[in-house]
């Protein structure tokens, strides 16, 4: 039913690029073809190299480089008038955007990625445009509006047999559901993702689906040493291909895996090791996260009370400016757990929200 993952980003004379290429060589293709494009006089060719360079530098949690680089493939395909590139570049910049917390931005650009790829009569960039927008609503905890997107999005993936995609959308899915209580589902759904990933060789999808199947087997079955070996499993993908954002995303999990079975400090130190990758990689959310761990990691451990609160009342602020909508329930949650008292504390969901 489904053919090999590809990787659409990887355009020009990058197209013979695997979906599972190291970001390193990536960007050094890239890189390459987009020097003799310059030098050759097409603008053209330089956008779609660009683009590929754009994705490596974002992947590799290099945002600077990566907002200067999606920002020049736009330039160069509008100098081509070349809409489709026009608006993967957009693309780009929009995912960039989501990664450093701007949601905003993310929507904005992405819907324009969205329409120009419309116009330019590149379904498979409009697909990815709006899966990026559903993304970014469901990482704000907004499911009502997405979760119907994500529907649509995996129900036209699955009819044009598109394995990355159709993984990308269930594990969406999935993580809703996860997030909301309904762990048999998201398990159903974290498993089929994983299955057609293995068999489309998609590791990086396969990578997040196996996270996703550690988060629920560990709050779902108490089962600490399989979660931590479907995550061990997972790190070796992302250390091959050099996935910094998604090993950091990794680190932070086992911290929660090992947060839930009572192993306060290697949990510590697990969540220092994610918030400092975040960190690195100017991950705002991730970092945030990472932080709210490590509070309650420290309060387990014997911190001081009053300096466990002040924390959690400063992280449910950066939380909320990130844009996170479920972030006075996550932090209220903590206030419960730890026993300490809050009087902004709102009545918590039935299930603990990650991602």
């Amino acid at each position: 039913m489904y053919g090999k993952a590809f990787a659409p980003e990887y355009q020009g004379a990058l197209t013979t690029l695997s979906v599972n290429s190291s970001l390193t060589d990536v960007l050094a293709a890239g890189t390459e073809q987009l020097r003799a494009a310059e030098r050759a006089g097409k603008p053209g060719e330089a956008a779609r190299s660009g683009l590929a360079v754009a994705e490596a530098h974002r992947r590799l949690g290099r945002v600077e480089e990566a907002d200067r680089a999606w920002k020049a493939s736009y330039r160069a395909a509008r100098q081509a008038s070349d809409v489709a590139a026009m608006a993967w570049a957009l693309w780009s910049g929009g995912t960039l955007a989501r990664q450093r917390g701007a949601f905003r931005l993310a929507r904005r650009l992405l819907q324009l990625a969205a329409d120009m790829g419309e116009r330019g009569g590149d379904i498979v960039v409009r697909g990815y445009s709006l899966a990026g927008l559903a993304e970014t609503g469901r990482i704000q905890g907004d499911y009502e509006a997405v979760g119907r997107l994500h529907e649509q999005l995996l129900a036209e993936a699955r009819r044009r047999g598109e394995a990355r995609h159709t993984v990308w959308a269930l594990e969406g899915i999935a993580q809703m559901h996860r997030n909301t209580g309904d762990y048999d589902t998201a398990y159903a759904l974290f498993e089929e993702s994983a299955e057609i990933a293995a068999r489309a060789d998609d590791r990086r999808g396969h990578a997040w689906a196996l996270r996703g199947l550690a988060d629920v087997v560990s709050v779902r079955d108490g089962d600490t040493e399989r979660a931590l070996e479907l995550l061990s499993e997972a790190e070796v993908t992302c250390r091959a291909m050099r996935l910094s954002s998604a090993l950091a995303y990794n680190h932070k999990m086992r911290g929660n895996v090992l947060y839930r079975a009572g192993r306060y400090a290697e949990a510590r130190a697990l969540y220092e090791q994610a918030l400092a990758e975040f960190r690195e990689m100017s991950e705002p959310r991730g970092e945030a996260l990472s932080r709210l761990g490590l509070a309650k990691s420290l309060a387990r451990l014997g911190r001081d009370r009053a300096e466990t609160a002040a924390e959690l009342a400063e992280l449910a602020g950066t939380l909320e400016r990130i844009g996170l909508q479920h972030a006075r329930t996550m932090v209220a949650r903590a206030y419960d757990e730890l026993g300490i008292p809050d009087a902004g504390t709102v009545e918590a969901r039935p299930a603990e929200v990650t991602r």
